[in-house]
This record gives C-alpha cells, structure tokens and sequence, in this order.
C-alpha cells in the first residue's frame, strides 16, 4: 500500500493544493504569530534591559525605602567589583537657536566603565561635571551648550550651562518619544537635585557568577526591604512589565490561529471528500483486487500524513518568512509595537509542523471511515446522506441548544457584571451551540435567499438553491468554515472600534485639556495665553488663576478660578471634570473630609482681610476650583497658575510639531514652567488601536480565504457529484453560460447567507465583548462601523463568487452525452 500511496499523491497532486494551501496558511499564520511575540519581547529586552545587559544583579527597594546606605555594605563584598546607583533627576534645558525650554529626564552615567550601558550614535559619554549626552528627543547636537535650570538639593534653583558630549541611540526603547533625555556623571545628577538612587547595579568581581552575586547581596540585604535579581533577570521583569499588552496581543492573535487551524480542519476535511467522490471507482477497483478496507483507510490517511506533513513544513518556512517581513516592514515604521531582526524559538517551527500535520490527519479521519465503507462493486457514487431526523442528527441539534442557551445566558451575566471572565466562556459556548446548529439553520436560510434572487436570476437562481440545500450538511460544513471567519472579523473591527472609542472618551474625560501649561513655583506671564493662541494650530485656550487662601482650619491651601465661558471650547470633555457655578466651590473628597463639610454646607474662604462665603460641592478628586470671578473677590492678585489649550485635529507629526512651539513659545517666557502634552499620549493609544485593529483584521482575512477556498471545494465535490445531473440539464438546453451561472449564484448564495449571519453573529460577540472587557474600567462607547462590516460582506460574497470559477469551467467542459454516461 505505501507504493499505492505514493502513486495515488503523484497522480493528485493537484487535486490536494486546495488542502496543501489551507494547511500552509493555518500553520504560517500559528509560526508567524510565534515568531513575532518572541521577536517583540527579544526586541524589547533588548531596549529595555540594555542597562542590565553586563551587570551581575540589581538592587530594588521593595518599600521605596533609600538605597544610599546599602551602597557601602554591598560595595565591600568580595564577589562585587563596582557599584552604579541610578541618580534620576529633572530638569529644564535650553538648546542653542531654538526658543523656551524643554524638560529633561536625567539619569547617571555609570563610573565603572563596564555598566555604562548607552549607546552612542554620535560623539561620547561625559566624563565630568559640565557635560551630558542627550536622546534625539532633545534636538540638540554634540557640541551645544545647553542652559539648564535645576533645583537643587537644597529646593534653590540654580542656572548652569553644560555642554553636550554625545547623543545617545535609543531606538527601540518605547518610552524614548515621550520626553528628552540626558545623562551625566553622578556628581552632577547629585548636583542637580538628585537624592535617593531608584536601584544599584552591580558588576562580579573576576571569575564570580552573577547568581553567586545576588545570592552574596542578598544575603547582605537580607534586613532591608529590597529585592535582588540577576541583570537577566531584571531585564526580563523589565520587558514584562512594559510587554503585558503585548503578551495579550500574542494570546488573542493565538487564538486566532486556532480558529485559523479549525477552519483549515473544515476544508481539509472536504477537500478529501472530494477526492474520495472523484476516485470511488479507483477504491472500488482496489477493494476488488484484494485491498482490505483497513489498507484502504490506511492509504487514505497516509495520504492525508505526507500532504499535512510537507504542507506544514512549507508553512512554517513560509510563517518564519512572513515574520522577517513584518519585522522589516515595522522595523522601517515609527510603531508602538518595536521590532527588530527576527527571533525564531524552536518551540514555534515543532508547534507549526504538530498543528498541521494533525489537522490534516484528524480531518481526514471521517473521509477514510467513508472509505473503508466503500462496496467493491458500488462505484458509481458516494452513499447517502443520513437526513437530519436520523439519531446524530437529533444529538446534534440537542448538545447545540445545550451549549446555545446557557452560552447567551453567561454572555448577558457578563456583560451585567462587566467581568470578560464569565462572558468569554459563555461566547465560545453560544459559538459552539450555533456551528452544532448550522446544520438545520443555514440551508434554509439559504434557500429562502434563493427564493429571492429566483427573482432576479431566473431559472440557474432556483436550481442553484435546490443544489444548495439538497446536501444541508455539505452546505452548513461550507458555510460554517466562512461563518467562523467572517464572525471574529466581525467581532474584532466592532470591538476595537468600541474600544477606540471608548478609551478615546476616557482619555479625553480623564485629561480634557489637549496641553497644560503650569508655573512650577510663580504664576505665568500675562501676556502668554495671547501668545500662544496666535500659534498655527493651536484652535482654543483659557487661563486658571490661582491664589493662597485659609480655609476654615486655618491652614493655607492653593485655589484655582476657571472661566467657564472660554475653558468649555477649550476642553474636549467635561465628563470627569466638573465647572463651578457662580458662589460654589468644589472641594475633593479628602479635604472636604478633613474641614467636615458635606455638599450644601457654606464655605468660609479668606485671603489677607478679605472673606467670602461659598457653596460646597464635593466632587472626587478635584483641586479646590471656583470661578476665576469668585476667587477675584477674595483674593484680587491672583495670578495666572495654569494655562488649558486645545489643538487642532491632526495627525501625529503635526501634534508633536504643536507641543514642541507651545514649549519654545512658553520656554522664551518663562524658564520656571512645565508644558504637558497628553495629546500626544493620545495620540499614542490611538496608534497601538490603529495597529492592532489592522493587525487583527489582516490575519482574520486569512482564515476567511481559508473559508473560501472550502466553498470551492464544496462547488467541486457537488460537480462530480451532479455530473449526470449537469449532463441532463445541458441536454434539455440549459448553455454553457447558464451552468456557470448555476454554479456562480450557489457559491453566491452559501458565501453571502454565511457573511450575512457572521456579521450579525460577530457585530453581537463584539458588543458583548466590548460591554464585558470595557464595563469593569470605563464608561462603555459602543460603535459599530456599518462601513467596514457591509465591506466584509461585500467581500466575502464577491470572493464566493470567485471561488466558482474553476468548477465551473470543470462543469461545463464535459460533453452532455459523456456526463450523462458517468
């Protein structure tokens, strides 16, 4: 039988490509999700964790306790050869021809010249007080003498000029776009306000182990609150910290694979029942010439072992090739998920060649029973359907209801208690229960839609839906496998659009002002907010004034005064942030607490001989605001704290072009400011939504091409099976066009019910999900894009139609006399 076997594949071979490109597509789809998360987390271990690259161990303290003290006692270990405590410092930088200044975080260049870990990509490290390298965020150049504001120690600020030695390459890093950062030596971090180091990292002495390192430090450590870890090991708690959403991205994409792998399943499994229809009298022959009915199963689904076998290596070759790509692609793009190189783990080419080759080999399983039951003298066609009032058939329509409705019950007690842990099992229930059911759902469906297009398609309209729903459990497995795929790409576009737009309103209610501009220690120049609505993009501003006043504890406490008529147009929001009313003043929770007071009460409120009484309003964690006219009455100097703008909607180039003005402009005015953009945090999840959406979107089409080379499949098995049927209707005159027109509008038909009924389906799982994941954090924006869910029909339909082209030109090449013949 081996040598029967090797025959059967060498002469259909190409009758298994359908089979072969599914399974390269499912197992290239599971490699390359596989390969991708190792080569974000490797990339990420690599930008984050490079300061840990060549340190032995690090020290954390677990309390925020000082680490100070500890430098000594670890430094005099035998096992330690040097010690870097991390100084981490702020301040404000003036770069040469460029206006205002900007912030700058500061961190420690190491002494020890083996736990320096930055890399240069011009110019070098400082090696003295007076000299820093900078990140590209900066906008500075090796050799610029940059002004530096700082607070020291002391709280006294202090003027300094530096000059910049170097600019530091810090590609990769995901946060390296946030700010601009600088390094210097310790003393000048110190000397710039820097007081407790943030962790101590530490180099082995020659011949000493990182592990006998930490296990030495802790020992010595053992009484204080901290935590000690090898660089490796501080690296990957590093990277896992910042790659949580990564790490979940790879699970659901996992998912995705899977549902990519039992879709392949699906047409697998007819794309052998096609084969078997077309060879029944080559198995026949077998059986009658001696052939067992276990070799001839065996030979069936030693085929099925070589096709799934060599398509999964193909697929992971192909899977390994399409990470390198996308690698490459992202690598060249400003993306929130960073990628660099390629990292492929052993783990994920073993999984691609197990996924796929036992796909193949348990889809094939049904079709070699089929086969065993083939009579060496019956050839002329496959057996019989059993009709869905048989046993299986009530089992089946039984366990689908048994997992539809209690699956609909968990999915509405998830979304109630806002918990995706009680809704995501009632999903995968309700989905298993309606793919059970399709069997008894769809072809009706089906045929009620031929009835339709009967109007409009004549004669092959009508016949395509009798041929459609003649066999309900070859169309339901069809349209199944393009149900699953059109439902989560569905769920995927309704749910990522709802929760765009829901972390977008919780962005904006959260922080409604595109960019704050606040004085650090005195109030801000009159003229500024005039200033700064002359810039280009810059569409709306208000100014907060702020004064010193006593409460009725006595005690002295910063107000702020709002107008509401200019702050409204320059909020994107006021669902978290509520306005004063004139003679009212809101209070938070914590301080209307400490005053004892209670909504409705009356606030005394002084400032220098000047008293007013006001109205309290507790609202949760507000700062203490009233109208700029009421704090005006008691306190008439107040200056300007606090500046709010709105910027112009656009992309994120010009965003971070306007913050950058709003800091030159704001820099040249006063150097005791500090400017926050969270437009361009915004800006940032918008982006990772964006990526993700399209991600998902792209990878779930693979599972819909899979779907649809089944519905080829299915056109193929029904032309061999209706071969004589094709045959008689030719010879009562039906043309060659109009055959391929009955095939084309079942194909049609099959494919549009099942994107029809995915879309419902996945528009419904995408809101629960949206609901369930959402509830629990935000308020809940719930958005459909009609759009791009009447796109995927459109698409999945045109595809089917598609997908009839090659059985159709099969069909109609055969003769009706030798198709009637058989």
């Amino acid at each position: 039988m081996r040598s029967v076997v090797l025959a059967q594949l060498r002469t259909h071979a190409a009758r298994l490509v359908a089979s072969t490109l599914a399974v390269v597509i499912a197992v290239g789809f599971v490699v390359a999700t596989l390969v991708l998360n190792q080569t974000a987390r490797s990339t990420v271990l690599a930008a984050v964790g490079a300061q840990y690259v060549d340190t032995a161990a690090v020290v954390t303290s677990d309390d925020g306790t000082p680490l100070d003290g500890a430098v000594d006692t670890v430094a005099a270990l035998p096992s330690i050869r040097a010690v870097a405590p991390t100084w981490e410092t702020s301040v404000q930088a003036t770069v040469p021809d460029r206006t205002g200044s900007q912030y700058l975080l500061i961190g420690a260049v190491a002494a020890d010249p083996g736990l320096r870990w930055q890399q240069l990509s011009a110019g070098s490290l400082p090696d003295a007080p007076g000299e820093v390298a900078v990140s590209d965020r900066a906008r500075a150049d090796v050799g610029d003498v940059l002004t530096v504001t700082a607070s020291a120690a002391d709280g006294q600020e202090a003027t300094s000029q530096v000059t910049v030695t170097g600019i530091v390459d810090l590609r990769g890093d995901p946060e390296a776009g946030l700010h601009g950062r600088g390094f210097v030596v310790p003393e000048q971090a110190l000397a710039w306000g820097a007081t407790d180091p943030v962790e101590l990292r530490l180099a082995a002495a020659p011949g000493v182990s990182d592990e006998q390192v930490r296990a030495d430090v802790a020992t010595a450590l053992q009484d204080s609150a901290v935590t000690v870890r090898t660089g490796d090991q501080q690296a990957v708690a590093a990277a896992a910290a910042m790659m949580g959403n990564a790490s979940a991205l790879a699970a659901v994409l996992l998912v995705f694979g899977t549902v990519a792998v039992l879709v392949a399943g699906l047409v697998i499994a007819n794309t052998f029942a096609v084969l078997l229809a077309q060879r029944t009298r080559e198995l026949a022959l077998l059986r009658c010439v001696g052939a067992t009915a276990r070799q001839v199963r065996r030979s069936v689904l030693g085929e099925a072992l070589v096709t799934g076998l060599a398509a999964s290596t193909i697929g992971a070759v192909a899977g390994v090739g399409l990470a390198a790509a996308v690698s490459a692609m992202v690598g060249d793009l400003d993306s929130p998920i960073p990628l660099a190189g390629i990292s492929v783990p052993w783990y994920a080419v073993v999984i691609g060649l197990a996924v796929g080759t036992l796909t193949t080999l348990l889809a094939a399983l049904a079709p070699a029973r089929a086969a065993t039951r083939v009579a060496p003298l019956a050839a002329l066609r496959p057996a019989d359907q059993a009709p869905l009032r048989s046993r299986p058939g009530v089992l089946r329509l039984a366990l689908g209801l048994v997992l539809l409705l209690p699956g609909i019950a968990l999915m509405a007690l998830g979304v109630v208690m806002a918990s995706v842990l009680v809704a995501l099992p009632g999903g995968v229930l309700s989905f298993l229960g309606v793919v059970l059911l399709a069997q008894r759902a769809v072809p009706p469906v089906v045929a009620a839609a031929g009835r339709l297009a009967a109007w409009s398609g004549g004669v092959p309209a009508r016949l395509a839906a009798g041929n459609a729903t003649r066999d309900p459990r070859r169309t339901a497995a069809t349209a199944t496998a393009l149900l699953i795929g059109v439902t989560l790409t569905t769920a995927m576009v309704v749910g990522a659009a709802s929760t765009k737009a829901s972390a977008t309103a919780g962005l904006e209610a959260e922080f409604p002002a595109d960019v704050v501009v606040e004085g650090l220690s005195s109030s801000l120049p009159d003229g500024l907010l005039t200033d700064l609505r002359a810039l280009e993009l810059v569409t709306a501003g208000t100014a907060l004034t702020a004064a010193e006043v006593t409460g009725p504890d006595g005690e002295q406490w910063e107000a702020t005064g709002v107008d509401r008529a200019t702050a409204l147009p320059a909020l994107r929001s006021t669902d978290d942030l509520a306005l004063p009313d004139p003679g009212e003043v809101l209070l938070p929770e914590w301080l209307a607490e400490s005053w004892s007071v209670t909504d409705g009460d009356r606030v005394q409120l002084a400032a220098g001989d000047r008293t007013g009484s006001f109205l309290a309003q507790v609202v949760g964690e507000t700062p203490l605001l009233m109208t700029a006219a009421d704090l005006a009455t008691v306190a008439p100097d107040a200056g300007v704290g606090a500046l709010w703008l709105r910027l112009a909607d656009v992309d994120d180039a010009a965003r971070t072009a306007a913050v950058d003005a709003v800091t030159d402009t704001v820099g040249s005015a006063s150097s005791d400011v500090y400017v926050g953009g969270i437009l361009t945090v915004r800006a940032q999840l918008e982006q990772v939504l964006d990526t993700l959406l399209l991600v998902v979107t792209g990878l779930l089409s693979i599972a819909v091409v899979i779907a649809l080379i089944g519905v080829g499949n299915t056109l193929a098995l029904s032309v061999v099976e209706r071969r004589q049927e094709n045959g008689l209707l030719r010879a009562m005159g039906l043309t060659r066009r109009q055959l391929r027109g009955l095939l084309a509008w079942e194909a049609a038909l099959v494919a549009g019910v099942a994107a029809v009924l995915g879309v419902l389906l996945g528009t419904a799982y995408g809101l629960v999900g949206s609901a369930s994941v959402l509830g629990q954090v935000a308020d809940i924006v719930l958005v459909v894009p009609w759009l791009r869910v009447a796109a995927i029909v459109v698409v999945a339909t045109v595809a089917g139609l598609l997908a009839s082209v090659l059985p159709a030109r099969r069909a109609v090449r055969a003769s009706p006399v030798a198709a009637i013949a058989g």
